[in-house]
């Protein structure tokens, strides 16, 4: 059993890689990726943690990448590029690698992203967060997430979003943090085609992390097997090798579904938990939300398309 999809506090996860590699080995995992959002900084500490523990490690990154091909459609009409979080594996770690350089550039973004984030919150009522306290809360500038600023806003705010349980959770993100929230800020938008093109040649592999989140608003395997086929033949097209198929927060007969129409577009089924730690309590290591199996020759298909 794999997980090809974690994180950890070098970004919007709360496990550091010494404790995520622990978990790892009681969990019984042979190989586990952590793929944390635009930065491959956890990769030494994780390398390390992994080889005391007996669990292989595969570098990998998180990104979200602009879509034109599909956009998203919004409540008055116009369309935009949809955001697709993607995830790469087997990256270079050389810094002065093209996918280095751009992932230094999303990190750049990102940081514009919260600054801009923190001052529409504040001014919408959140007075009371700031960014010495989401720093201290994420450990480093560089690793705050949208997750850091829902932990703040529960604490020093809960006459606005209530008490943090799942079900607030889940609204503070559709009310205020996500893609329609009220004070949610746009990436600059760097687009699936480029940054293929930047990791051409340097042996990285592209798979759609939960593509079921990225382009569908209900989630069946109706929608699944209607929608889903053209875009994964797109991807295929514009140089993905996988799909996140084994994706935990999904129904088993959408997973098989899943499985089965990636292998029909000959691509490989990846798959992960996207476990963040204590940030998706209901999400575990390995096993999602406690049926999720991805097999080991998955990883075994990865690197044979590098």
């Amino acid at each position: 059993m794999i997980d090809l999809h974690t994180h950890s506090n070098f970004s919007d996860g709360s496990d550091t890689p010494d404790e995520l590699a622990r978990r790892a080995q009681v969990t019984g995992l042979t190989a586990i990726a952590l793929t944390d959002h635009d930065t491959t900084a956890s990769a030494g500490a994780m390398a390390a943690a992994c080889a005391t523990a007996g669990v292989e490690h595969v570098v990998g990154v998180e990104v979200s990448l602009a879509d034109t091909a599909f956009p998203r459609r919004g409540a008055d009409g116009a369309t935009s590029a949809r955001q697709v979080h993607v995830l790469a594996y087997f990256v270079p770690l050389d810094s002065v690698s093209p996918v280095q350089v751009r992932l230094a550039e999303l990190r750049r973004d990102r940081d514009r992203r919260n600054n801009e984030l923190l001052e529409r919150l504040r001014a919408l009522g959140f007075t009371r967060l700031s960014m010495p306290d989401l720093v201290t809360r994420a450990h480093s500038a560089d690793a705050i997430g949208r997750p850091h600023f829902a932990q703040a806003m529960f604490e020093l705010h809960p006459e606005i979003v209530g008490e943090n349980t799942s079900e607030n959770w889940r609204r503070l993100f559709d009310q205020w943090l996500g893609d329609s929230g009220r004070a949610y800020v746009a990436r600059a938008g760097t687009t699936i085609e480029e940054f293929v093109e930047v990791a051409r040649g340097s042996g990285t592999v592209f798979s759609v992390a939960h593509p079921h989140l990225n382009y569908l608003e209900h989630v069946s395997t109706a929608t699944v097997a209607e929608r889903l086929p053209p875009i994964i033949a797109s991807l295929k097209d514009r140089g993905f090798a996988g799909v996140e198929a084994y994706y935990g927060g999904t129904s088993p007969e959408v997973r098989a579904l899943m499985v089965k129409l990636t292998r029909d577009a000959g691509l490989i089924p990846t798959g992960g938990s996207d476990y963040h730690g204590f940030y998706k309590e209901d999400v575990s290591l390995g096993i999602g939300r406690g049926d999720l199996r991805v097999p080991d020759e998955v990883l075994d298909e990865l690197k044979a398309v590098r």
